[in-house]
């Protein structure tokens, strides 16, 4: 072929490629073979792109030949790398391949000779932001049908259609990130419009309660007095969900605002600890007598709240779980810090789950709740100018470490109201 034909045509086929739409990588991808087979004259043109979770090459784009829908009622258009063959190499290699006698190579696969009756064949490695990524390969049932510049062509095409999925997976990822985002919304509006229902239905229905507990404690009803006892404590642990909930949808909006004021943070611990006790798991707790800190007292319990039934629900029976209690001075910018540390002695965090255990509804997947109360907690301790961190090594419990300031969160309206967090 004259060079001056050759350079028209790559610069036919680059032209049509780049009109190309990226909106979904197979359709990009096999309009992109479309064009290949065209400008080559090919029986079959394939891209194949490497699936590490099976370690196949699959062929996302196969230009619509009856090779191509030959191949594919075969089942040949996926191929495990182990297999080997002509492709698997190229991939793994990085080399380009080219052969007139697909029948000779001892290495090539026996279904694209025998099923497909493949004689001819070129391929070159396929470069995805700048990572080798698959392979781009032409086949004709013709002896000696392409030549070292169709092999040229090839690669030369091969750069441009690494663009192409490239462009095209990052128009996948937005629209995948933006659907995500509006599911995420919608169910925010209709957790928070159902947590406002629910918290209506709740002030009348304790108050039956209390009055049914006033009834029975004057008749000396000793089993009604426990049942109800465990039915008023069944509400109270709703409406404290309801009131996360709540939160979540103020920390969207940037509602969410906290009071300090002077407080004894021992005294709380303390309190916390004989709130959520329980007969199964010891709550212990550490740290000198009085620990005094500036901070929003309701919003603190809550935070320690989250973490002690965070460390509970973790926590296998006969173990116990600590909160530990100290003081650092001139740790951050001259500022003394309290730190509190709870820790269980569970199974600990999946590695998987720790970027992101402080996110929205992440949850251990066999732990109860929505996973809020972590969530709430980091936001809580971001409102008061504090640290939530977290510490699991593997089989080894987990500590969450919350810093908080002794004098308070800095000094300024603003930094005491939580803009709108980024969504996970």
């Amino acid at each position: 072929m004259e060079a001056s034909s050759r350079e028209g045509r790559l610069m036919t086929t680059l032209e049509r490629l780049l009109e190309l739409p990226a909106a979904d990588l197979r359709q990009s991808l096999n309009q992109a073979s479309e064009l290949l087979a065209r400008a080559l004259g090919a029986d079959k043109i394939d891209i194949f792109l490497f699936d590490p979770s099976r370690k196949t090459l699959n062929a996302l784009g196969t230009s619509n030949t009856p090779m191509g829908r030959l191949q594919r009622s075969l089942g040949l258009d996926v191929s495990a790398v182990a297999n080997g063959g002509s492709i698997a190499e190229v991939f793994t290699t990085g080399n380009p391949h080219i052969t007139g006698h697909a029948d000779q190579v001892p290495s090539e696969l026996p279904g694209i000779v025998h099923e497909l009756g493949v004689r001819s064949h070129i391929a070159v490695p396929l470069v995805v932001d700048g990572e080798r990524r698959g392979a781009v390969s032409a086949q004709s049932a013709a002896p000696e049908f392409f030549s070292d510049d169709d092999l040229r062509f090839l690669g030369a095409v091969a750069h441009w259609i690494g663009a192409l999925t490239h462009r095209a997976e990052l128009v996948e990822k937005v629209t995948s990130a933006a659907l995500a985002q509006g599911r995420r919304q919608a169910a925010e509006e209709l957790i928070t419009v159902l947590a406002h229902d629910l918290r209506n239905y709740l002030g009348p229905l304790m108050t039956r309660l209390d009055l049914l507990h006033r009834r029975a404690e004057i008749a000396r009803r000793a089993d009604d007095l426990r049942d109800l006892d465990r039915a008023i404590d069944t509400i109270e642990r709703l409406g404290r969900l309801i009131s996360d909930l709540l939160d979540v949808g103020r920390l969207e909006q940037g509602l969410f605002e906290i009071a300090p004021a002077p407080m004894d943070l021992m005294a709380l611990a303390k309190d916390i600890v004989q709130a959520l006790g329980t007969p199964s798991v010891e709550i212990r707790v550490e740290g000198p007598p009085e620990l005094p800190v500036v901070a929003d007292v309701g919003r603190l319990r809550q935070a320690l709240e989250n973490l002690v039934s965070n460390a509970i629900k973790h926590s296998p029976a006969g173990k116990c779980v600590l909160l530990r209690l100290s003081k650092e001075l001139g740790a951050s910018h001259g500022q003394e810090l309290v730190h509190v540390d709870v820790i269980d002695h569970g199974a600990g965090v999946a590695p998987e789950l720790l970027p992101r255990i402080f996110d929205r509804f992440v949850t251990s997947g066999y732990a109860a709740g929505l996973g809020l109360g972590l969530y709430l907690a980091s936001r809580i301790a971001a409102a008061h100018g504090a640290t939530l961190t977290v510490s699991s090594p593997p089989g080894g419990g987990a500590t969450f470490r919350l810093s908080l300031p002794m004098e308070g969160p800095p000094d300024r309206p603003d930094e005491r109201r939580l803009d709108r967090p980024d969504g996970p």
